[in-house]
């Protein structure tokens, strides 16, 4: 599978990264044998680039993604793991559950928000001891738009002396909004942003400063959430969009996406996962998988072929704007 390296670093991801959030039991229970199972069909599909945090299922999917990696050479993949969350102990000693931020866990610990240079050493260290490894090669800040003050002027100084001091080897944030990586890009010098849901097949607002700022300086854009919540997956009332049923707009958008996709003979989650690498600051897009079905079928929607036809299709109805850049006709993917 193709690689690109972030930034000027010496990181390098293939151009699909494997979302370690559902493995931390992301809106359901997965089993142990099922997220390894995930993992070791990302590894033999040539996925070598793996995402994670410690909000995903209050470690879970940290201590998951450790322990189906640890006999893997570890020159021969890239983790990146986030910061501005610290795990604490829950008072309550685990006694409900954590459905309200979204995993299937134990309410064991609780999230406390923290974007201070202790914290993100606390942080780093704890995540190192969940994973089992040694270091992380990506540090991201992870949504700090409400706490943007503290993220840069104590969180991401911390992380640039870790680069520095090479603890980690990239340094940058992620979030689903498009303002403060915007900032971050003109003010700091990150490697990566991590941009999810701002720049699919269904909008492109990170197209306004976001991905221009990452292209003229030279640095990276990862892309997440390329079916926005599952609204590209299958539209259909009922369907989710930024966590909420979608609009009818929004979904009536989304049914002319997959109707053009359908008469290129492409299926639509194969064309939203194409778009993004149309433009030249794209170095991967990360997709989420629960299971070895998901990664195969995400895999094999990645090596689809998609006509030029079909993004010409999909500016002359505008359905992208006219300067939105498109990826070049896709012939058939290689076999790793």
């Amino acid at each position: 599978m193709r690689t690109t390296p972030l930034g000027g670093t010496g990181v390098r991801v293939t151009e699909l990264s494997f979302g370690a959030a559902g493995i931390g039991n992301l809106y359901r229970p997965v089993t142990a044998e099922a997220a390894f199972a995930a993992v070791d069909a990302a590894w033999d599909a040539g996925i070598r680039t793996f995402d994670t945090a410690p909000h995903y299922g209050l470690g879970l999917s940290e201590r998951r993604l450790g322990t189906a990696l640890c006999e893997r050479p570890r020159d021969t993949y890239t983790v990146s793991t986030k910061v501005g969350r610290l795990l604490e102990p829950n008072p309550r000693g685990g006694a409900g559950d954590d459905r309200a931020h979204g995993f299937a866990v134990s309410d064991t610990h609780r999230r406390v928000w923290d974007f201070s240079a202790d914290g993100v050493l606390r942080s780093l260290e704890a995540s190192l001891d969940r994973l089992g490894l040694d270091r992380v090669d990506v540090a991201l800040l992870h949504d700090p738009d409400d706490h943007a003050e503290q993220a840069l002027t104590e969180a991401y100084p911390a992380l640039e002396r870790l680069r520095d001091e090479g603890v980690v080897k990239a340094i940058g944030i992620g979030t689903n909004h498009c303002a403060l990586p915007a900032r971050f890009l003109r003010e700091t010098d990150i490697d990566v942003v991590l941009l999810a849901g701002r720049y699919t097949l269904l909008e492109q607002e990170g197209l306004a400063e976001v991905l221009p700022e990452a292209a003229a300086r030279g640095r990276s854009v990862i892309i997440g959430g390329v079916f926005n919540s599952g609204l590209l997956t299958d539209p259909r009332p009922g369907a989710t969009y930024d966590y909420a049923p979608a609009p009818r707009s929004v979904l009536d958008r989304a049914l002319r996406l997959k109707a053009i996709a359908a008469r290129h003979g492409v299926p639509l989650r194969a064309a939203a996962l194409h778009f993004p690498f149309g433009h030249r600051a794209v170095a991967s897009v990360l997709s989420g998988a629960r299971s070895a079905e998901e990664v195969r079928d995400t895999v094999d929607r990645l090596r689809h072929p998609v006509p030029a036809a079909l993004w010409d299709e999909l500016h002359a109805e505008g359905l992208l704007a006219p300067d939105t850049p498109v990826p070049a006709a896709t012939p058939s993917k290689e076999a790793p």
